[in-house]
């Protein structure tokens, strides 16, 4: 089973420090919120868990079945979707699928098709990214991210840019295809997370003096 832990973990910019003595467990079939107002350091502390920056102090640890992964296998097992991740918009949603899982493959039992069609996306598949709109583009980011075959599925402002219907679709693919994953999700908006077994509040986690 898949854990991620942090000991005494934190960031800093220059002098700043974002968070800080963070000591958390993250369990596999579990529902994480990282929660509190803007600049509480929500999305930084989801970067440095996903790996793609590293804590300033303390550390982060992926086991699996017992087994601690190297950087490379961490990668293999976590997925993101993020406002701030981009497409390749020069491809179209078909084209940049097939992409994607050169990298890392899909769920099983699912095709391009289905996919699209289950985020809305069903007569876009051969339209170039760059004239999605922004609810399109988030679309097919949380099908990136869901319907990737990973342990850790991270989600920051997952229901960015969505409409109503977009944001029933999220939570749909939520119930439907998270069994068994350690999800953990970066938002301040209820609506995202309140299917969430664990909050995470930011604030007590914030150091606003200078460094030492």
């Amino acid at each position: 089973m898949m854990r991620v832990s942090l000991t005494d973990a934190g960031k800093r910019f220059n002098r700043d420090w974002i968070f800080r003595h963070i000591s958390q467990e993250f369990h596999a079939g579990g529902f994480y919120a990282l929660t509190g107002p803007n600049g509480s350091g929500k999305s930084t502390l989801l970067q440095v868990i996903a790996g793609a920056i590293l804590p300033s102090e303390g550390k982060v640890e992926y086991t699996n079945h017992f087994k601690q992964l190297t950087v490379e296998e961490q990668y293999l097992d976590i997925t993101i979707c993020a406002p701030y991740l981009e497409l390749i918009e020069e491809m179209t949603a078909a084209e940049f699928l097939t992409f994607h899982e050169r990298f890392k493959p899909w769920t099983a039992g699912q095709n391009h098709e289905e996919m699209l069609g289950k985020v809305g996306l069903g007569d876009a598949g051969e339209k170039q990214i760059r004239y999605f709109s922004s609810g399109m583009k988030q679309r097919l980011k949380l099908l990136q991210a869901i319907f990737s075959d990973s342990s850790v599925l991270l989600l920051d402002e997952p229901c960015s840019n969505l409409d109503q219907s977009g944001v029933n679709m999220y939570r749909q693919l939520m119930t439907d295809h998270t069994q068994g994953r350690l999800v953990i999700i970066s938002s301040n908006d209820k609506m995202e997370y309140d299917f969430c077994d664990h909050i995470i509040w930011m604030p007590d986690h914030k150091k606003v003096k200078q460094a030492e």
